[in-house]
């Protein structure tokens, strides 16, 4: 029958027997005996009481477990016996340190908060020692986790800041770096803390803590200023994480884009096509994307570089090499940008136009003739792509051709008594020639059925003339007493300046008939015919429709107040 003794280690009740127990006894004794003396000895027994404690625990089936002599043997084999560490450091200074910790049991390291280190609550400085990984990149993927999953690296950052516990004991400490928890590496923890601790008290200017002691404590505008100087920092780093925000989002859409629009092509967006229509510098698509992506991407990544060093004070440079070959690819990039830009608008800088007429003849000149437009919707499927009122389309071949509604109608007296049709073509270029050459390239067509002109309703070109405000004037001169109507399918094709006696506007004249004068001017033969001048004095006609306002003022006395406010828009006629 063996006795058995209470004792409390580390603020923990154990069931020991005697004999365990004189064994524990004199083991602690020791270890107090051979750090008497030492700087921290206290903290380091203390810590040493708290990792035994922890062993037995571990060894521990239930709380009413008696600790017997077999497991104090196994505590005192893993924490080592004093002697083995008490070692003359200036003889062995360049040997290796003996240890026990090779005989011991090594334990794989847990996951803790290292406050010591820590910028908000240790999550990322704890996972440095747990993973292997800089502390740094780990907060930039919380950053770019939150940016990008919705907030996702926010919520799991606060998770691991309630549930992970933070490092507080030497134990725990150990226990994060994955060190084994035994005497020796105890001491030498605790002296690493007393060691930095005198190390400060001997940075103090004692001379400047006297006289500030001398001088009073801190006054009410002192704290004030402690408060705004807190305030300013906090707002400081407010201003770093926006910063790698904007930074790091901005490079990884540029980067993303880079690869798989400008270099693979592996995603199609709208933007390609507006390049291609547009693009006449010879400069492929995927030499713009990397050029913008260094015109662009460099500023933002000092931009990220910036928060970096307002969050992170001892951030090492990245080196005046990488700056200043950093800053010359900027000035290439933007220099190459700035020619290509150049040469895209040079070829905007002239006009050219050409002029194809034609006399034609009707079968009946009596009757009227009508002027339409060929429906030919149906022979076109264009894209969503637009620069102007140029697409892409393809023709009946499925060949790939740029197409316009940029066509236009006008209406003259001809000279003589046939009729006449005079298409001219205009487009841009970076000369003269060229853009008369691209205007060559335009096609466009009409045909005479009857007493009808059939003209196209788009003009097309292939798209290795690009885009470059290509249109189509068409001018049909009718001689004298010609009966003309336009169909509705004229409409939004119309010119300006159609001289006629109802002073219609453009579109206004579809659906009358019209008879050509001898002034040049057509004369409506089916309008309604004007009211009596006495009916219509003091009043007024406003007509709102597709080409605007038309305001008719019949009398010259007469005279129009109009009003816009936000109420509305009010009319008045007065005498």
């Amino acid at each position: 029958m063996n006795k058995t003794v209470n004792i409390n280690l580390a603020n923990t009740l154990f069931h020991i027997d005697d004999d365990a127990y004189n064994k524990l006894r004199r083991y602690l004794e020791s270890i107090k005996r051979s750090f008497a003396g030492t700087a921290g000895s206290d903290e380091i027994i203390a810590d040493i009481e708290a990792r035994i404690a922890e062993l037995f625990l571990e060894k521990m089936e239930n709380e009413r477990q008696v600790i017997t002599h077999k497991e104090v043997d196994q505590v005192i084999n893993v924490m080592g016996q004093p002697e083995d560490y008490m070692v003359d450091e200036d003889i062995f200074e360049d040997e290796p340190k003996k240890s026990h910790t090779q005989s011991s049991t090594t334990k794989g390291k847990k996951l803790y908060r290292d406050i010591e280190h820590k910028y908000i609550g240790g999550v990322c400085a704890g996972l440095e020692h747990y993973l292997g990984i800089d502390a740094l990149w780990i907060r930039l993927i919380f950053i770019l986790l939150a940016v990008f999953t919705s907030g996702f690296g926010l919520i799991a950052y606060i998770l691991l800041w309630i549930l992970v516990p933070e490092a507080t004991t030497t134990s725990q400490k150990l226990d994060m770096r994955g060190e084994p928890i035994n005497i020796s590496n105890i001491e030498r923890k605790v002296k690493e803390g007393f060691d930095d601790v005198a190390d400060k008290v001997k940075s103090v200017d004692y001379d400047k803590v006297g006289d500030k002691v001398k001088s009073s404590s801190k006054t009410f505008f002192d704290t004030i200023g402690d408060i705004i100087m807190f305030l300013f920092k906090i707002f400081g780093k407010f201003i770093g994480i926006l910063l790698i925000i904007i930074g790091a989002a901005t490079l990884v859409g540029l980067f993303f884009g880079m690869f798989t629009v400008g270099l693979f092509d592996a995603v199609h967006f709208p933007g390609v096509d507006f390049y291609e229509i547009v693009n006449t510098t010879g400069a492929p698509v995927w030499l713009v994307s990397i050029l913008l992506f260094f015109a662009v991407g460099i500023p933002f990544f000092f931009l990220l570089y910036l928060g970096l060093k307002i969050l992170v004070t001892n951030l090492k440079s990245i080196g005046n090499i990488a700056k200043f070959s950093l800053l010359g690819l900027w000035l290439i990039s933007v220099g190459l940008l700035i020619a290509f830009g150049v040469r895209q608008a040079a070829e905007f800088s002239n006009t050219g136009s050409i002029h194809e007429k034609e006399q034609i003849a009707l079968q009946n000149p009596t009757d009227t003739l009508v002027i339409k437009m060929n429906d030919n919707d149906y022979l076109y499927s264009r894209d969503d792509v637009h620069f102007g009122r140029m697409t892409f389309t393809y023709d009946e071949n499925d060949k790939r051709i740029l197409i316009s509604d940029e066509v236009e109608i006008k209406m003259r007296k001809s000279e003589d008594s046939l009729v006449n049709i005079t298409v001219r073509k205009d487009a841009n270029g970076s000369s003269s020639l060229a853009a008369r050459d691209r205007a060559k390239n335009i096609e466009y067509g009409y045909e005479i059925v009857g007493n009808q002109i059939i003209l196209d309703e788009y003009l097309t070109t292939d798209v290795s003339n690009k885009a470059r405000h290509q249109e189509v004037t068409t001018t049909i001169h009718i001689p004298e007493g010609t009966v003309v109507r336009f169909e509705e399918s004229t409409r939004g094709h119309i010119g300006r300046g159609i001289s006629n006696d109802q002073d219609y506007y453009r579109s206004s004249i579809i659906g009358h008939v019209w008879k050509m004068d001898q002034d040049g001017e057509l004369k409506c033969q089916n309008c309604p015919e004007n009211v009596d001048e006495e009916d219509t004095h003091g009043k007024n006609k406003i007509i709102i429709n597709e080409d605007g306002i038309d305001i008719d003022i019949k009398d010259e006395t007469d005279s129009f107040e109009m009003k816009i406010n936000e109420d509305g828009i009010k009319v008045k006629a007065k005498d």
